[in-house]
C-alpha cells in the first residue's frame, strides 16, 4: 500500500483520521448497539418489572433527595452538624406538612373539585350556547358545522367510555385497587429510601470510582458531578417556578373575584412543571369559568394571565432557574413535543433532564475523543 511521506497510508488517511468517516462510523456502531439491544430485549424484561415495582419510590426519594440534601451538606460543611440531626429535623418537618395536608389541604382540594365537577357541564353548556349564537351568521357556517360536530364526538366519546367502564366492572375496580395499593406502598417505602439517601448518598460515587480503572475515575466523578449539579438545578428551579406561578395566579385571581380562583392556580402551579405548556393548559378551566361568569371576568383572567407571565417570564425564572441549565427555549419544545409522543405523561415531565443527562454525556464523550484521537490534531 501506498505510503505517505510521515509514514500515514492512504487508508489511514481517507479512512482513520478523517472525521466525517470516523462519525459515520460512530453513528453506524451506535445504530448497531441499539438493534442488537432490540433483539435481546427479553434479557431486559426482569430489570424492566423490578424497575416498574419499586421505580415510583425511588424517583420520588430521588426528587426529595436533590431538594433536600443540599440543606444537610450546607449545615455539615459550615456547622459541622451531624447529618443524622439534619435528617431527623426535615423529616420531622415534613411529617408535619403530611399530617396538615391530610387534615385540611386535602379536604378542601377535595370538596372543591366535587364542586367545581359538578357545576361543569353548566359552564361548558353555557360556552357552546355562546359559541352557537356568536357563530350563527352564515359567514361563520364552517366554524359553527366545524365546533357543533368536535362537540357532538366529544360527548359521544365520553358516553362511550363511560359505557366501556362501567361493562369492565371488576377488572375496572381491581385496577383502581392496584393502582391505589402501588401509590400507598410508595408513599410507605420512599421515606426509607430517601433517608438512606440522604445518610450515605454522597459517599456512592467514589464507592463506585473504586470499581473503575485509575485513570478514568476523575472523569467519572466530574461527570457524575455536573450530571447532579444540572438535575438538581432543574428540580429546585422548577419547584420554586412553580409555586411562584401558583401564588401569582392566586393573588390574580382573588383579587378579581374568580370562582375556584385557589384550586385553578394550585392547579397552574403543578402543571407549571411542563416546561412553557403547563401555564397554558391551566388557563383552560379559568377561561371556562371566567366565559360563564361574565366578559369583564374573561378579559379580568386574561390581564392576571398576560402579568403572570410577564413577571415569570422577566423576573421569576431568570432569577430561579438563571441559565445553569444552557438549553435553548426551541430545544425545550422539540424535547417536550418528541418525549411526550414517544413516552407519554413521563416524557413529558422527565423529558427535559433527560435532555440534559445526555447533553453531558455526550460532550464528555466528545471531549474524550477529542483529546485522545489524532483526527483533531493540527497537521502542518
Amino acid at each position: 500500500m501506498k505510503e505517505k511521506p510521515n509514514g500515514q497510508s492512504i487508508f489511514q488517511r481517507w479512512m482513520l483520521d478523517n472525521k466525517v468517516v470516523s462519525a459515520m462510523l460512530m453513528i453506524l456502531l451506535f445504530l448497531i448497539i441499539i438493534f442488537m439491544l432490540h433483539k435481546v430485549e427479553f434479557i431486559f424484561a426482569p430489570v424492566a418489572e423490578f424497575f416498574r415495582a419499586v421505580g415510583a419510590p425511588i424517583i420520588i426519594a430521588g426528587v426529595f433527595y436533590f431538594l433536600l440534601n443540599p440543606m444537610v451538606d450546607w449545615a455539615e460543611r459550615r456547622y459541622n452538624f451531624p447529618r443524622i440531626a439534619t435528617i431527623s429535623i426535615q423529616f420531622l418537618v415534613l411529617a408535619v406538612l403530611i399530617v396538615w395536608g391530610l387534615a385540611v389541604f386535602i379536604p378542601w382540594v377535595s370538596s372543591q373539585i366535587g364542586s367545581l365537577v359538578e357545576e361543569w357541564p353548566t359552564y361548558w353548556h353555557k360556552i357552546v350556547h355562546m359559541v352557537d349564537q356568536f357563530t350563527s351568521n352564515k359567514q361563520f357556517n364552517a366554524i359553527n358545522k366545524w365546533f357543533n360536530t368536535t362537540n357532538t364526538e366529544i360527548s359521544s366519546w365520553l358516553q362511550d367510555y363511560s359505557a366501556e367502564y362501567a361493562k369492565k366492572g371488576l377488572h375496572g375496580v381491581s385496577s383502581v385497587v392496584g393502582t391505589v395499593t402501588s401509590v400507598v406502598i410508595a408513599i410507605i417505602t420512599f421515606p426509607f429510601v430517601l433517608f438512606y439517601l440522604l445518610k450515605d448518598g454522597h459517599q456512592m460515587p467514589a464507592y463506585i470510582a473504586k470499581f473503575l480503572p485509575a485513570k478514568a475515575r476523575r472523569s467519572f466523578l466530574e461527570t457524575l458531578k455536573e450530571i447532579s449539579t444540572q438535575i438538581s438545578n432543574y428540580i429546585r428551579g422548577q419547584i420554586a417556578v412553580a409555586f411562584a406561578v401558583m401564588i401569582m395566579f392566586a393573588i390574580g385571581y382573588t383579587i378579581i373575584g374568580l370562582p375556584y380562583g385557589w384550586l385553578i392556580a394550585i392547579v397552574a402551579g403543578i402543571l407549571n412543571i411542563i416546561p412553557f405548556l403547563g401555564s397554558f393548559l391551566a388557563m383552560v378551566p379559568a377561561i371556562v369559568v371566567g366565559i360563564f361568569v361574565s366578559p369583564i371576568m374573561l378579559i379580568s383572567v386574561l390581564i392576571v394571565f398576560m402579568i403572570e407571565q410577564t413577571l415569570e417570564g422577566r423576573l421569576i425564572s431568570p432569577k430561579l432557574l438563571g441559565s445553569s441549565m444552557k438549553i435553548h427555549p426551541v430545544t425545550v419544545l422539540i424535547v417536550l413535543l418528541s418525549a411526550g409522543n414517544v413516552f407519554g405523561i413521563l416524557g413529558v415531565v422527565f423529558g427535559v433532564p433527560g435532555y440534559a443527562i445526555l447533553k453531558v454525556l455526550i460532550y464528555r464523550f466528545y471531549s474524550w475523543w477529542e483529546s485522545t484521537s489524532d483526527i483533531f490534531k493540527e497537521t502542518d
